[in-house]
């Protein structure tokens, strides 16, 4: 009987239930501005790399919590693994706020 309830009044809506830190983490940091370290922007137009592939990776990507600095204040850093143009890669990010930088791009050999 719930379920039909709940149904009925979330049908149609772009509703969404993330229980694992991972997705709700990488959700969190899709939803704000995102900005680019001068040489991360560098780095990505060297080996063109465009802003939707970077949006894929926290799309799909894992944050890897053990090298991340998840308490800092005033901003956490994260590190997020996954794939960009098929090869592994790796980006450091800094959420604060209202603002997500992207610092670091790692594209591994």
């Amino acid at each position: 009987m719930g379920i039909i309830i709940l149904l009925f009044f979330l049908n149609g809506k772009n509703a969404s239930c993330n229980y694992f830190p991972n997705a709700r983490m990488l959700e969190i940091l899709r939803s704000k501005q995102r900005v680019y370290d001068a040489d991360v922007i560098q780095l990505m137009t060297e080996k063109n790399i465009d802003s939707s592939e970077v949006a894929n990776l926290l799309l799909y990507g894992d944050i890897d919590f053990s090298k991340s600095k998840v308490r800092q204040e005033p901003c956490r850093y994260y590190w997020i693994d996954g794939y960009i143009k098929e090869k592994e890669t790796t980006i450091y990010v800094e959420n604060c706020d209202t603002l997500v930088t992207i610092q670091k791009l790692t594209l591994h050999e």
